[in-house]
């Protein structure tokens, strides 16, 4: 099943699955499929991160904060991502997505995804973002916070601020 047809059922579903808040995790349900496998007969690295869109928006969709950002003309766009793959999944198999907010600093959202099946870690990966307007330019952190009724005391791990840094493109590269 492509993306789109996951997408699709997701736009379907989220109506009858649990309500969430926006600092709740989401946990998305998925099973390998032939469409997602690579030349090795497991599920291809990219497709993790399309999958990783899905994650975030069942939980932005659950929260009810999509439909908030839409009628604002906001829209989310990824930044960086780093992900650790630790074992394969397979044709078939079933396994979870779990998607959290993991922080804030004054640019960037931070959210850490989670696949799992059964009680074994898959892949990990955090993903940093931000919220671009229609009409030009970024949301600024206030406006965010604002929209998003505040914002918890999440404390980031130390380790995104360097990683943030060190992953820059400069200047001179544009």
């Amino acid at each position: 099943m492509n993306l789109f047809g996951r997408l699709l059922l997701l736009f379907l579903r989220w109506r009858k699955r649990e309500p969430l808040g926006l600092w709740d995790t989401a946990v998305t349900p998925f099973r390998v499929v032939p469409s997602d496998l690579d030349v090795l007969g497991h599920m291809n690295n990219g497709k993790y991160l399309s999958l990783m869109d899905l994650g975030r928006m069942d939980l932005m969709l659950r929260s009810g904060f999509w439909a908030k950002v839409r009628e604002q003309g906001w829209y989310p766009v990824v930044a960086g991502q780093t992900i650790t793959y630790r074992k394969s999944l397979n044709l078939g198999q079933a396994f979870e997505l779990s998607t959290a907010v993991l922080g804030f600093d004054d640019r960037w959202v931070f959210m850490e995804q989670t696949f799992t099946s059964g009680d074994v870690v898959y892949a990990h990966a955090v993903v940093r973002a931000r919220f671009l307007k229609q009409s030009g330019g970024s949301v600024d952190h206030d406006e965010l916070a604002e929209l998003a009724g505040g914002y918890p005391d999440l404390q980031l791990p130390d380790w995104l601020h360097g990683w943030t840094e060190s992953t820059k493109i400069p200047a001179s590269a544009r």
